[in-house]
């Protein structure tokens, strides 16, 4: 499977908007945020930034995973359902093997957005809308509630 989050400028790195993580409730753990001094705000109590490679590190309590937008997606998704406590934000790629192999056959829920995200830049400038549908995905019976209790437009499915 090739190419399953590339934008259209090719960026690896783009921000969750800040009122899709106020919405979720507390995280523990993003092992995948931008480094210190490019992160205008914070995802979790604890960040792990490229340089400390999140992937290979533990990950404890609640995860939050925004993961690279590129051909490793679904290795950290694949790490986050072996952890069972967390939510990620991924493209809503559904037809994919990636998607069919480490969501619909392990996830707990999935919350569809309406519509397209504005993810924002490291910089702390929100971009254009994304080239596909998003969609957050839950593993763990404490973040399936979180997602049914979300407050945003869009759809929720329990697994």
């Amino acid at each position: 499977m090739k190419n399953f989050n590339i934008n259209t400028k090719n960026e690896e790195e783009w921000l969750t908007p800040l009122n899709i993580i106020k919405g979720l409730g507390e995280f523990d753990l993003d092992p995948c945020a931008p480094e210190k001094y490019h992160r205008p705000w914070n995802t979790a109590k604890k960040h792990y930034s490229k340089s400390d490679n999140g992937l290979i590190q533990k990950w404890e309590g609640r995860v939050w995973l925004n993961p690279p937008y590129g051909k490793k997606t679904f290795d950290w998704l694949k790490k986050l359902a072996q952890h069972g406590n967390g939510i990620a934000l991924i493209f809503a790629r559904t037809e994919t093997i990636g998607f069919f192999k480490e969501i619909w056959g392990k996830a707990d829920a999935i919350f569809f957005f309406k519509g397209r995200l504005k993810f924002f830049k490291v910089t702390g400038i929100q971009g254009n809308s994304a080239n596909a549908p998003s969609c957050l995905v839950a593993y763990g019976n404490n973040n399936v509630k979180a997602l049914k209790e979300f407050k945003m437009d869009g759809k929720f499915i329990k697994l």
